[in-house]
């Protein structure tokens, strides 16, 4: 599943919503030059990533308004498009490949609400 480059974006005629929102991704990436700032280190944007999700978490556990909990979402969306830009993978390509197989599963009521995966309790 390989995908493109921050460069390889930039030169990429998008074509659709998916394209153009990674195109904006990878722009951002260029106009701070991630890639030569140490931005696509994976072991630094898991630590980002980590403190966008608690930024996420206590915007919906304190109750603040659904703009704030859209715009952390619309954070922790970025990144994740950012680490398909820092790795190089086709995110969409993963994302339809995993979806066929999560529609497969059955839905397992687990101790704090429903789950669907292939995990088992014994």
């Amino acid at each position: 599943m390989e995908g493109f480059s921050v460069e390889d974006w930039m030169a990429h005629e998008a074509s659709s919503e998916w394209d153009i929102m990674m195109k904006k991704v990878a722009a951002f990436h260029h106009k701070h030059d991630f890639a030569g700032q140490n931005g696509h280190d994976m072991g630094y944007r898991l630590a980002l990533t980590i403190e966008e999700l608690g930024e996420l978490a206590a915007a919906i556990t304190k109750g603040k308004p659904i703009e704030e909990c859209a715009e952390e979402m619309a954070d922790v969306l970025i990144l994740l498009m950012g680490h398909s830009l820092a790795m190089e993978v086709d995110l969409k390509a993963a994302f339809e490949k995993k979806y066929a197989r999560i529609m497969k599963r059955e839905a397992l009521q687990g101790r704090l609400g429903v789950r669907v995966t292939e995990y088992r309790p014994e």
